[in-house]
């Protein structure tokens, strides 16, 4: 398994630092509204390296935070009058709905910043005395940048450069530094915000410092992976770095692992340019694993453009999957019980190389886009040879490859609460042998009746099509 490290800029042999088991942190968003779909893009593509993890046999012990004290989430709280807790946890609540309907699995903790600040203060402390930060006159603690030699090593930023170049490159924190690339570890309080004690000054925490602490925490000084988008590459991963390895005194991550950015329609994502979309929003449209689906469907180092047209394609590369398990399932409904035959013993075979495919695209830094090929790959094999007369357990064997591949991708291709009935079925049979009689009318009536229940038939070389249309 070979994964794109941030840090070397190269593609490296995945190693553990324990054998078969795995720490992953991924940065989770903060709470002061609903999740939009560039939120969703890192949720989906890391809880499938973590699904395939997990399928390789590897236990992952996965983290993922929710920042639920913030600038924007106080200004939500001060407009709204209300605490800024009411806020954080309204919109973690919100988020997790959301999670749920995209099929991200929780993650083996969700720590909240609120939760953490005794271990902040510790780090800090620790850092203060290490001689890496420093108290201001007004209580602010700043890291001392220049402290940690290996600065820059991550987003491959030069001290100097940076020093000298444009202020948006400027970590923040404007007053009594020492200099202007100083990050902020705590800060004063300010009217009607959120504060705790600390020896410097009533306040809050700086950003940066809460994943550097709950890493530390839920998986130790020294991890496996540390992933999230790449618009935290610099400052923020950076700065745990300067934090974790300066406090520590061991590297923080092996493998530093980032998704690109999510445009729409070529443009970056924006308000006020009317193109912002929560995945909510989406969800009033689609089916949420049609999102998943769409995530995946580009490798997740690759620039991704969300547009009307490629959402339609997505729902239909979906839906394409999802009703070749669903004829799958219908044929193994009458489908004989006996032994595979040694031609369906040769293609149960053949099915499996389409999942070796899989894996090789995984294990090639975790493509998904030619993994879902792979699935597709499998699917037009199943079309093709799965027939009446088949086996069951050669339909149940080609419909459990396709589930499994899917699920790694956590794709669901059963959806219980949608399962044919008994009734739809029966109409289903009768229609064919309406047609086997040639008594059209009775099939088309058949056929209007099921359309009307939002079943779609489709008559193919294959065989009867069933599909699930939208009301």
């Amino acid at each position: 398994m070979k994964i794109y490290n941030t840090l070397s800029k190269r593609k490296e042999e995945f190693v553990p630092i324990e054998e078969g088991k795995v720490r992953m942190y991924v940065c989770g968003p903060t709470v002061y509204d609903l999740i939009h779909i560039g939120n969703a893009r890192p949720m989906i593509v890391f809880d499938t390296v973590r699904r395939y993890m997990e399928h390789k046999g590897l236990e992952v012990n996965y983290v993922s935070n929710f920042t639920d004290v913030d600038d924007k989430i106080i200004k939500k709280a001060i407009e709204e009058g209300v605490d800024a807790s009411v806020i954080s946890e309204r919109y973690i609540a919100e988020c997790r709905k959301d999670m749920a309907a995209m099929n991200v699995r929780p993650a083996t903790a969700h720590p909240l910043a609120t939760q953490e600040i005794d271990g902040m203060l510790e780090m800090i402390r620790t850092l203060i005395d290490k001689g890496h930060a420093y108290r201001a006159e007004d209580g602010t603690v700043y890291f001392r940048t220049r402290s940690f030699k290996e600065y820059g090593k991550l987003s491959h930023k030069n001290l100097d450069d940076l020093r000298g170049g444009s202020r948006s490159l400027l970590v923040s924190g404007e007053e009594q530094k020492e200099d202007a690339l100083d990050f902020v570890l705590w800060k004063p309080k300010k009217e009607g915000e959120p504060s705790w004690e600390s020896p410097w000054c009533d306040g809050r925490p700086g950003w940066h410092i809460e994943c550097s602490v709950m890493s530390k925490r839920y998986l130790g000084d020294e991890i496996d992976i540390h992933a999230g988008g790449e618009d935290l590459v610099f400052p923020h991963h950076e700065n745990e770095i300067a934090q974790s390895e300066a406090a520590n005194g061991k590297p923080f991550a092996r493998y530093w692992m980032h998704n690109a950015f999510l445009n729409i329609d070529n443009k970056k994502m924006s308000k006020s340019l009317g193109n912002f979309f929560t995945v909510r929003d989406i969800g009033k449209k689609y089916d949420l694993q049609v999102l998943r689906f769409f995530m995946l469907s580009a490798h997740y180092r690759s620039p991704l453009n969300f547009s009307a047209e490629l959402m339609e394609a997505a729902k239909n590369g979906y839906e394409r999957i999802v009703t070749c398990v669903e004829n799958l399932k219908y044929l193994m409904e009458k489908a004989p019980e006996r032994e595979m035959s040694g031609e369906e013993n040769t293609l149960t075979a053949q099915a499996k190389g389409f999942e070796d495919k899989f894996d090789e695209a995984m294990d090639d830094d975790f493509n998904t886009a030619d993994a879902i090929a792979a699935i597709f790959e499998l699917v037009k094999f199943a079309n093709t040879y799965a027939k009446a007369d088949s086996s069951r357990a050669f339909l149940e064997a080609l419909k459990e490859e396709i589930v499994m591949l899917s699920d790694i991708c956590g794709l669901i291709t059963e959806k219980k609460e949608e399962a044919l009935d008994g009734e739809i079925l029966k109409l289903v049979e009768e229609r064919q042998q309406a047609k086997k009689e040639k008594n059209f009318a009775r099939a088309d009536e058949i056929r209007n009746e099921l359309l009307a229940r939002g079943i779609a038939l489709k008559d193919t070389r294959e065989g009867v099509k069933i599909e699930r249309v939208q009301g």
